[in-house]
């Protein structure tokens, strides 16, 4: 109990950052679910979004900047996928990955060039900046607003996949592409909604972290990205259920490294467990194993 009181804050920190990189996290297991693939640039497009955010609301009030930064953040995703991806399709795997390395420090190096690479300070948004106190520890709105925004939004894209058409068709894809092409399903109507769906998560995600964090730097998505990536990896990449786990373990163990006084070995901790998950259970806790067929 005397644990618990003591590193509260530390946990509400770890629930709050685990719902931010678990909506990142569902952006990399839904297009690896789909195309076998590693986005590379979804961290890039996630600290995109927070610029964008930066920039339009010195011009915009914050309830037109941030319905704006989320379609701006959306249509990014979709050019990326259709610039980057789409003319690959027939490609060996490893020009894909290439083109995923290449696009995410394209728009690293965008970003560099815009910003001088001065780091920039995230705008105050009402209500979820604001501070609030529990106990005896003093929080934002945001920490507590996060784990239900994100359990909300999971649970609309579950019943999205389950019960939609686009969803019957992305499950359709993830289990075999060749057959779906066969059975006259638009692959790349269904490839273009998954990354529309994984940018405008993780334009949530971004309100929602550098509301936390409040700067902005052209490499603010690497670390939050590769954390994700560690989520979707853990909770067996292909599964949405598995990410979101993942990544509420991955944030509640960091911090609470944080409040042992180990800050120096939190990010080695999330790599750590990384490389024991894969040593352990290779396809993660809800992956499930892949067969060849004869």
């Amino acid at each position: 109990m005397d644990f618990f009181k003591e590193n509260l804050p530390y946990i509400m920190a770890g629930i709050s950052v685990g719902g931010q990189y678990a909506l990142i996290a569902i952006g990399y297991t839904m297009v690896y679910g789909i195309l076998r693939l590693i986005n590379f640039a979804h961290g890039e497009i996630f600290m995109a979004s927070g610029f964008m955010m930066v920039y339009l609301s010195a011009v915009l009030p914050w309830y037109i900047a941030i319905p704006t930064v989320i379609v701006s953040t959306v249509l990014l995703g979709f050019i990326v996928e259709r610039v980057a991806y789409k003319p690959l399709r027939t490609a060996p795997r490893m020009s894909i990955m290439i083109s995923a390395i290449g696009i995410s420090y394209l728009i690293q190096n965008v970003a560099w060039y815009v910003t001088s690479g001065l780091a920039k300070q995230y705008p105050v948004i009402p209500w979820i900046s604001n501070t609030v106190t529990i106990g005896n520890s003093t929080t934002k709105m945001v920490t507590l607003a996060t784990p239900f925004l994100t359990l909300f939004l999971v649970s609309v894209l579950v019943v999205l996949i389950k019960y939609t058409k686009i969803g019957m068709a992305m499950r359709a894809v993830s289990r075999d592409f060749e057959t779906s092409q066969l059975m006259g399903i638009k692959i790349n109507s269904v490839i273009s909604a998954t990354f529309i769906i994984g940018s405008f998560l993780a334009a949530v995600g971004s309100v929602l972290y550098f509301s936390n964090y409040t700067t902005v730097t052209p490499i603010s998505g690497a670390m939050p990205g590769l954390k994700a990536f560690v989520a979707a990896v853990f909770g067996g990449i292909g599964s949405i259920p598995g990410a979101v786990l993942g990544a509420f373990i991955i944030g509640i163990s960091e911090n609470i490294i944080k409040g042992l006084g180990w800050t120096a070995f939190s990010d080695a901790f999330t790599f750590a467990l990384l490389i024991i998950i894969l040593v352990a259970k290779p396809t993660g806790l809800f992956g499930e194993k892949s067969t060849d067929k004869v």
